[in-house]
C-alpha cells in the first residue's frame, strides 16, 4: 500500500478543502481517506509526504481532439505528412495530456480505438479514453467533409474512422450501429452548424430532422451509449435537448431560450461551452469563423450563467486539439473568468465531468473505492485557478494508483508494529 500525507485535499464533491490528510491507497484503487489522525496506516506502507501541497482528483476533459494537428484543410484531412508519422504525434500527445493532469479525456471526433487500447495495455502512457470516432451528421452537416471545390476527404484505408454522414432515420440508426462496432463510448452528433464550419451552415443552422435525432439517441441508449451533441443555437439546439442529448457541446445561444436550461437540468443533461476553441477562433481562424466566434462571445457567457442559475452541470471541454495540446487547463481558467468560483470549476473539472463522460463510479472524487487517479500541485488552486496551469509545480500525477509524474522526494516505510 502507500499513502499520501499531509496535503490539504480537494475531493471533486464541491466540499471545502481539508487539511492536513492522509489518502490511503491499495493497488489501483482509494480505500480510506480523511485527516491524518483518523487514517491508520498498516505496517510496510509507503509513505509519501506532501505536506503543504494540494492534493486532488485527476483532471478531466470533456471534449477534445487529441488526433488534431491545425485547421487547414490540409491538416484536416490528414494530407501533410504520413500516416504513420501523424499517429506517433498523436502518441505524443496523449502523453502531453496525461502529463498536464488530466487522467480521462472524452475525444469529440477522429480518435480510433487502438489508441485506447494501447493506453489500456500500458504500451504507451495517455489519459483514459472515451471515444466517440466520428462526428454523425446529415449530407451538408458538420461531418460532411467537403472543400470549397466540392471534393470530399479521402478517407484512407482506415476501416475503424468511418465518415459520420448518415441521412434518414434507418441511415442514422445504422451509423450509430456502426460507430458502436469500431469501438466508440459515446455518440456523437451535430444539429447545428458552427464556428469552424463552411459559410453558409452556421451556428443556428439546423441539421437533421427531429425524427432522425430520436432514433439516434434512441438507438445509443439502446445499445448503452451516452450522445454528446454539437449544437450552438436555434432549432437544432432545442431538438437536441427535446429528444434527451446527453450533453450539449458548445450551447452558446442557450440563453436565448431559458425554457430549455430547465429541461437540461430535469434531465441531467450537460453543458459543454468550449470556451477555449472560440479565443482561438476569434483571433487566428479564417475571417468567417472570427467574426462568428466574436458574435457569440458575451450570449455565450450568459448562457453559462443562466445554466448554473437553473442548476445545469457546466463542465469544461477544450475543442481545441487543432489549435494547441497539453493546455487543457486553459478552459478551467476561462470557466472562471466568465463567473464560475474557483470551487464550482475546480468540481466542473472533476466531480461533474466524471459524471458527464459516464466514470463516476470510478473516478471524478477522491473518495474509498475510487480509482486513485489524483494531482498534486504546489499552490492552492482555490486562490489562484492558475496554479492547474502550470505544470513546473506539479508535484505528482498520479493514474490508476502508478505515478506519471513524481517529483517528490522517495517515500519512507510505515515501521511494522
Amino acid at each position: 500500500m502507500k499513502a499520501l500525507v499531509g496535503a490539504n485535499l480537494i475531493d471533486g464533491t464541491g466540499a471545502p478543502v481539508v487539511n492536513d490528510t492522509t489518502l490511503l491507497i491499495d493497488g489501483e484503487r482509494i480505500v480510506a481517506v480523511g485527516p491524518q489522525a483518523a487514517v491508520e496506516l498498516p505496517p510496510n506502507t509507503e509513505i509519501i509526504n506532501v505536506k503543504g501541497y494540494t492534493l486532488l482528483p485527476g483532471l478531466i476533459d470533456c471534449h477534445d481532439h487529441l488526433a488534431s494537428k491545425g485547421y487547414e484543410l490540409s491538416d484536416r484531412w490528414g494530407l501533410t505528412e504520413p500516416v504513420s508519422l501523424q499517429h506517433l504525434r498523436t502518441a505524443k500527445v496523449l502523453e502531453q495530456t496525461l502529463a498536464a493532469g488530466y487522467t480521462c479525456v472524452r475525444d469529440g471526433a477522429w480518435l480510433d480505438v487502438g489508441f485506447k487500447q494501447a493506453v489500456e495495455e500500458g504500451l504507451y502512457p495517455g489519459p483514459r479514453l472515451v471515444l466517440s470516432v466520428a462526428i454523425i451528421s446529415p449530407t451538408g452537416g458538420l461531418g460532411d467533409h467537403v472543400c470549397g471545390a466540392g471534393h470530399h476527404k479521402p478517407w484512407g484505408d482506415n476501416p475503424l474512422l468511418p465518415p459520420g454522414v448518415a441521412n434518414g432515420v434507418d441511415g442514422v440508426r445504422a451509423k450509430v450501429r456502426e460507430m458502436v462496432r469500431v469501438g466508440a463510448d459515446v455518440i456523437k452528433f451535430a444539429t447545428t452548424g458552427g464556428a469552424s464550419s463552411r459559410q453558409g451552415h452556421g451556428p443556428k443552422d439546423i441539421a437533421f430532422g427531429a425524427d432522425e435525432v430520436k432514433a439516434l439517441i434512441t438507438e445509443a441508449r439502446a445499445l448503452g451509449r451516452k450522445t454528446m451533441c454539437h449544437a450552438l443555437g436555434g432549432p437544432g439546439l432545442r431538438m437536441a435537448i427535446e429528444q434527451g442529448a446527453g450533453s450539449i457541446e458548445h450551447g452558446c445561444y442557450l440563453s436565448e431560450d431559458p425554457d430549455l436550461l430547465k429541461m437540461m437540468a430535469d434531465q441531467n443533461t450537460f453543458f459543454v461551452p468550449t470556451f477555449e476553441i472560440y479565443e482561438f477562433h476569434s483571433t487566428v481562424s479564417a475571417p468567417h469563423m472570427v467574426e462568428r466566434a466574436k458574435a457569440l462571445m458575451r450570449v455565450h457567457e450568459e448562457s453559462m450563467h443562466q445554466a448554473l442559475a437553473a442548476g445545469v452541470k457546466v463542465v469544461p471541454g477544450t475543442d481545441a486539439g487543432g489549435y494547441v495540446h497539453g493546455d487543457n487547463a486553459r478552459e478551467i481558467e476561462l470557466l472562471v473568468e466568465r463567473g464560475m468560483s474557483t470551487m464550482q470549476a475546480i468540481q466542473a473539472a472533476t466531480g461533474w465531468a466524471a459524471e458527464c463522460v459516464g466514470l463516476q463510479d470510478d473516478i471524478g472524487t477522491l473518495t474509498p473505492g475510487k480509482l486513485a487517479d489524483l494531482l498534486v500541485v504546489d499552490g492552492d488552486p482555490v486562490r489562484d485557478i492558475g496554479v492547474l496551469r502550470d505544470q513546473k509545480r506539479f508535484k505528482l500525477v498520479m493514474k490508476g494508483g502508478d505515478d506519471f509524474v513524481n517529483n517528490i522526494a522517495a517515500p519512507a516505510l510505515q515501521p511494522v508494529g
